[in-house]
């Protein structure tokens, strides 16, 4: 089957909204969040503990998978889903933004971009088509496009010439994209900081008619204003039948700011790498585990939270572990930090589906600490 989106409500004060995105591995909730599996794994979680957090999709990074184990193992293994176990979807990037942030060691041309493994430094190339082809080893339910992320900042031709061959580079994507059925490709639509461009690529990615469309290049060091500004320009180029994807965020506010401008799908590293930092998101703000303060306190990380780690240990015992390097701690807290995210997210959704949301953002934001 091909990926279907189903439009279930909206918020009558402003764009958030419910929906269903259909797989043929199961039934995505809208909106969601989508902890990130970068090499075939989400950092220090198993497959079930994943499933009993609430995770609905994971995401596969095609950079590092590419290079370890490489895409002909994991063609081997019969794709990503086998050779990890997990049977739920999953998103592959396109493995672009990686490419691209690693600065001097590549070199972008109109055909792709040679760079250098962060890993061994041998040289590689990866072009649109080699991008799809790794993707479609990998097996992935959903699959990005291969694009330039521009910087932050970075002048306007530079944007402009980034843009426009994102756009050449996406329609080579669809072009040869092999498994059209059963994986569904989603463009990104670029621009940077300038709304014309940003207007010109969203019309442009649109007009190609894929399953769904992804929103790059924000949050990648601009002031939050701007990246809410942006975003909320860009998501009204963006139909009403397709899933829209925020790339790269995954803060509580980011959040609860991409759901409002009409977001359905966000993703970012950021829950299990500061978990793995002795740093718990809970319902009252960040909580620095490490600090003395919680040396005797043995009330769980967060008394509103269900996730395995508050039902089981204490403050005191979490900031043992981290603080003697336990390999259990940094566990601990990425259950703790995903299943916060999914539970905010499911209560985002429940929100909207009584058109409450606005209402619960603000009581999300007065209890969290966040200004809004």
């Amino acid at each position: 089957m091909e990926l279907k989106y189903e439009l279930i409500k909206k918020s009558s004060d402003c764009n958030a909204r419910l929906g269903k995105i259909y797989t043929n591995r199961g039934v995505i909730e809208t909106p969601i969040f989508m902890p990130v599996g970068t090499r075939a794994t989400v950092k220090a979680m198993n497959v079930d503990e994943l499933k009993e957090i609430g995770s609905q999709i994971i995401l596969g990074n095609t950079y590092h998978l590419y290079l370890k184990p490489g895409q002909e193992i994991i063609r081997m293994a019969g794709g990503l889903h086998k050779f990890m176990n997990w049977d739920k979807p999953i998103l592959t990037d396109s493995g672009g933004f990686q490419v691209f942030s690693l600065g001097d060691i590549r070199k972008i041309t109109e055909e792709g971009v040679e760079f250098r493994s962060h890993i061994d430094g041998s040289k590689h190339f990866i072009s649109p088509e080699k991008s799809m082809e790794i993707q479609n080893d990998l097996g992935s339910d959903i699959m990005m496009a291969f694009d330039e992320c521009a910087p932050y900042p970075a002048s306007y031709d530079y944007v402009k010439n980034s843009m426009e061959r994102t756009l050449r580079w996406l329609k080579r994507c669809k072009d040869y994209h092999k498994n059209k059925d059963n994986q569904a490709l989603f463009g990104i639509i670029q621009g940077g900081m300038f709304k014309d461009l940003r207007r010109e690529s969203a019309l442009a990615t649109i007009d190609m008619d894929l399953p769904g469309y992804a929103i790059g290049g924000l949050s990648v060091g601009e002031p939050k204003e701007i990246m809410v500004e942006y975003l909320n320009y860009t998501t009204q180029f963006m139909p009403e039948n397709k899933p829209r994807y925020l790339m790269g965020v995954g803060t509580p506010d980011y959040l609860f700011e991409a759901v409002e401008a009409g977001i359905d799908m966000a993703d970012c590293v950021l829950p299990t790498r500061i978990a793995r930092n002795g740093t718990a998101m809970t319902s009252k703000g960040k909580l620095v585990i490490k600090n003395a303060k919680y040396a005797k306190d043995f009330a769980p990380l967060d008394d509103e939270c269900d996730c395995y780690a508050c039902r089981n240990h204490t403050r005191a015992y979490i900031r043992h572990l981290i603080n003697v390097d336990e390999i259990l701690g940094a566990r601990l807290l990425s259950i703790h930090n995903l299943r916060f995210l999914l539970k905010t997210m499911e209560n985002i959704r429940q929100s909207i589906r009584e058109d409450r949301f606005l209402e619960y953002k603000k009581e999300f934001y007065k209890k969290y600490g966040y200004e809004d």
